[in-house]
């Protein structure tokens, strides 16, 4: 795909909605196009998470492990969707599986890649900053309204 389509995308991945060509360019140009087919694991829950992925083209299965210590589907995302965005931002771990439901493409965006952007780009930082707050607070909730699963 052309760098053209790859800054499209990126603009509709909410994290960097509102982002200027330029700023977009940058992560396009830097991010790695991967072809992933239909199987293959993208990466394991609890692994090191030293990037982000945004899907391109398929759908990717997530799982999680649940507490028989089989892997359950959590949901699965298309074209859009940016994986594991605290990776973006500082070490964690991955908190599920993806796996390729189908053949398709994603962009491997790395840490050090994104804090190129937010140091070329500093008043970009905030925005994001207040985008990944946002999106952490939406997790939190939902982790709330299941807490009587656990119980």
């Amino acid at each position: 795909m052309a760098l053209s389509d790859d800054i499209r995308l990126l603009s509709e991945v909410p994290l960097f909605q509102g982002l200027d060509e330029d700023q977009l360019r940058l992560v396009a140009f830097g991010a790695e196009r991967r072809n992933v087919s239909k199987g293959q694991e993208l990466f394991r829950e609890r692994s090191p998470a030293e990037c982000a992925f945004v899907v391109a083209r398929g759908r990717i299965d997530l799982y999680t492990e649940g507490r028989d210590g089989i892997a359950d589907l959590s949901r699965s995302v298309g074209p859009g969707t940016l994986l594991s965005e605290l990776a973006l931002v500082t070490m964690v771990e991955r908190k599920f599986t993806a796996i390729a439901a189908e053949d398709g493409e994603v962009l491997r965006i790395a840490r050090t890649l994104f804090h190129r952007l937010l140091e070329e780009y500093p008043s970009v930082a905030a925005v994001l900053q207040e985008r990944i707050r946002q999106n952490l607070a939406r997790l939190a909730a939902e982790a709330l309204a299941q807490q009587h699963r656990f119980a």
